[in-house]
């Protein structure tokens, strides 16, 4: 195995993530504009990860993120404390009663079903989070002094500002100087990109990111958009086919970056409730595939590649070999689709299960 892991004694935490944290309104089964009630839940791209692998994985994590000291910042600390991520590196921000100048940023999403496809709508222009800048986290003392043996962050929290990016690589380097492993999680959003220079401006900046990244996550349109790599063949249904496309374009990247291992999922949307799914790593110069799910039935696409990372990622802190790491990150993006809300609601247990073929029956 590639990767040189630090010993957990030596570390305070398993996992350290750097990311923005929203409140998530689910209006359930009907649609942003007609409901008047909403489910609130917590969630994030990098955050998401750091949960999975507390509350299903039992490791101990921690999240890098800001919050306008209000209530909904409280509403958010509430929910953070239910997942067990530690919140002692949050950075709160004094909140002027209107939020002119600093807010907290609102996730609106629907799920979708059959042909309607799920559909979200942010707010979160001036957040926090987004206004963070380097020099605001002390990286030394979280690396060096308190140790942590992996660090997780992305490309959502790049696309929140012009600083954004600066604080990543100023946390990628410390990291890095400091021996902890380093994964990143493209995850390409036009929405986010188009303000602040389009696709161009993400290539920009994650090419910049990606020669200081040990495991590369993203799926085929994150390696294109935002690491300008083409992939063919992409339009077909799970197949062998696609899979050889996506080992084509991962030999394409790692000729042209060190990565140590690069992940993917692979996913056809056939409707807003069934999906094919499944996985490919690469490690050590070969590819590990997790076996196709044919029509996985979907209750909440959202959070299914940080879940399949999170998976990814507990797999290879606990020194499994890279197939089965690939086979959990696999089995607990598809269980994690199959609960409301972006994080995680399975167990190891039920990971385990479904890895291993485990059918539907009832459990009792």
């Amino acid at each position: 195995m590639a990767l040189t892991i630090k010993a957990k004694e030596q570390c305070r935490w398993d996992l350290v993530s750097l990311g923005e944290v929203m409140l998530r309104f689910d209006p359930g089964d009907r649609r942003v504009w007609t409901t008047r009630s909403f489910e609130v839940s917590e969630g994030g791209g990098e955050y998401n990860v750091a949960r999975g692998l507390k509350r299903c994985f039992g490791l101990e994590t921690a999240i890098v993120t800001a919050f306008a000291d209000n209530p909904v910042g409280r509403l958010l600390q509430d929910l953070i404390h239910q997942g067990g991520v530690d919140q002692s590196l949050v950075r709160w921000v004094g909140y002027d009663g209107v939020g002119r100048a600093v807010r907290n940023g609102l996730n609106f999403t629907e799920r979708g079903f059959g042909v309607r496809a799920a559909l979200g709508c942010s707010d979160r222009g001036h957040t926090a989070a987004s206004q963070l800048q380097a020099g605001d986290v002390d990286w030394d003392d979280i690396f060096g002094k308190r140790g942590a043996r992996w660090f997780h962050t992305g490309g959502i929290f790049c696309a929140l500002s012009e600083t954004t990016p600066d604080v990543a690589m100023e946390a990628v380097k410390t990291a890095r100087k400091h021996g902890t492993i380093v994964s990143y999680d493209l995850n390409y959003r036009e929405s986010l990109w188009k303000a602040v220079g389009g696709k161009n401006r993400a290539q920009e900046v994650n090419r910049r990111m990606a020669p200081l990244i040990d495991v590369m996550i993203g799926n085929e349109e994150d390696f294109s958009a935002a690491l300008g790599f083409e992939v063919r063949g992409l339009d077909e249904q799970i197949s062998n086919v696609e899979a050889e496309a996506f080992k084509q374009m991962i030999e394409s990247v790692v000729k042209e970056f060190p990565f140590q291992v690069v992940a993917t999922t692979l996913r056809k949307a056939k409707t807003a409730t069934r999906n094919d799914w499944g996985a490919i790593g690469y490690c050590d110069g070969k590819f590990y595939q997790a076996r196709d799910r044919k029509d996985l039935e979907i209750l909440d696409r959202v959070g299914g590649g940080d879940s399949f990372a999170s998976g990814l990622i507990y797999g290879l802190l606990s020194g499994k070999d890279p197939q089965w790491s690939v086979d959990c990150g696999a089995a607990h993006g598809a269980l994690a689709m199959t609960t409301p809300g972006d994080t995680s609601m399975v167990t190891v247990q039920e990971v385990v299960r479904v890895m291993q073929g485990a059918g539907a029956r009832i459990a009792r």
